[in-house]
C-alpha cells in the first residue's frame, strides 16, 4: 500500500502538461483526486478516465471563486498548487498587462488558496501542502520578466512556511523542476537543457511528495548547474551584458 492509497490530494492546475500527468500518477498510487483549473471541460474529460476523481473548475486570480471553491472541496489530505502561466517577456519589449497575469497566477494565486486552506489544516493538525516552483526561481534569467520573480517568490513563500508550520502537523515542500514539454514551454525559441515529458516529471513530483524532504530541485545535473551560480562571482556571470 502506497502512502498515497485512500487520501485525498486536491490537485490545482490539473487540466493539462505535468498537473494531468501527477493526476494520473497519483490515481495509479491509489489517491483520491480533487482536479482544478479555469478549463472545465477539460477537467471533466479527465475525470472520466480517473477512478475517485472529481473536478472542481475555478480561477486563481478570483477571490471570490477560491473561497467558493475552497467550500465545495471540503476536507483533503493533501494540497498541490501547479498553476501557472508563461509568457517570454524581454525587459525591452515590457508587456505589464502579460507580466501581471503571470504574478498573478503564479504567485497570488497561491496566496489567496493557501490563506482560505492553511488555517483549516493548523486546526486539524495535519496535512500535506506541495507548492510547485521552478529552478527558473534561483536566478533572473533572460526574458522571463515576472516568470522567473513569481517562482522566486514561491519559493521564499515556501521557505516561509516551512518556519512557520514546524510543530503543527502540516507538511510544506518545495518542488522546482527544469523545463518540461507543455504548451508553455513550446513558446521558447531557444534550446532547453534535458527537457523532461510531463510523465517523467510527475513521477519526481511524486517521489518527492512520499518524502518528508522539503525541498527538491531536478534534473541533476542541470539542477546542480543552476544552484552553482550563486557561488560564481557577477563578473562572471554578467560578462558582457
Amino acid at each position: 500500500m502506497s502512502k498515497f492509497d485512500g487520501k485525498t490530494y486536491w490537485i490545482i492546475g490539473a487540466s493539462e502538461g505535468l498537473g494531468k500527468a501527477l493526476a494520473e500518477a497519483l490515481s495509479r498510487q491509489g489517491a483520491h483526486l480533487i482536479l482544478s483549473a479555469r478549463n472545465a471541460s477539460r477537467l471533466a474529460e479527465i475525470c472520466e478516465k480517473l477512478p475517485n476523481t472529481r473536478a472542481v473548475p475555478f480561477d486563481v486570480t478570483d477571490l471570490d471563486a477560491v473561497c467558493r471553491a475552497v467550500v465545495e472541496v471540503g476536507a483533503f489530505d493533501g494540497l498541490v498548487y501547479n498553476a501557472g502561466t508563461y509568457d517570454p517577456i524581454n525587459t525591452a519589449d515590457w508587456n505589464t498587462e502579460a507580466a501581471l497575469v503571470i504574478s498573478d497566477v503564479n504567485y497570488f494565486g497561491a496566496l489567496r488558496v493557501l490563506g482560505e486552506t492553511v488555517p483549516d489544516l493548523i486546526q486539524k493538525g495535519n496535512g500535506d501542502i506541495t507548492l510547485i516552483g521552478s529552478l527558473a526561481g534561483y536566478h533572473g534569467l533572460p526574458n522571463a520578466i515576472s516568470y522567473g520573480s513569481s517562482k522566486a517568490a514561491l519559493i521564499s513563500l515556501a521557505e516561509t512556511m516551512r518556519h512557520d508550520l514546524a510543530g503543527t502537523g502540516v507538511t510544506v515542500r518545495i518542488v522546482n523542476p527544469g523545463f518540461i514539454k507543455t504548451r508553455l514551454t513550446n513558446k521558447n525559441s531557444f534550446n532547453m537543457p534535458m527537457l523532461m515529458t510531463p510523465e517523467d516529471a510527475a513521477d519526481r513530483v511524486v517521489r518527492a511528495m512520499s518524502q518528508r524532504r522539503f525541498r527538491t530541485d531536478f534534473p541533476a545535473p542541470f539542477s546542480w548547474i543552476i544552484r552553482l551560480i550563486d557561488y560564481v562571482p557577477d563578473i562572471l556571470v554578467y560578462r558582457g551584458k
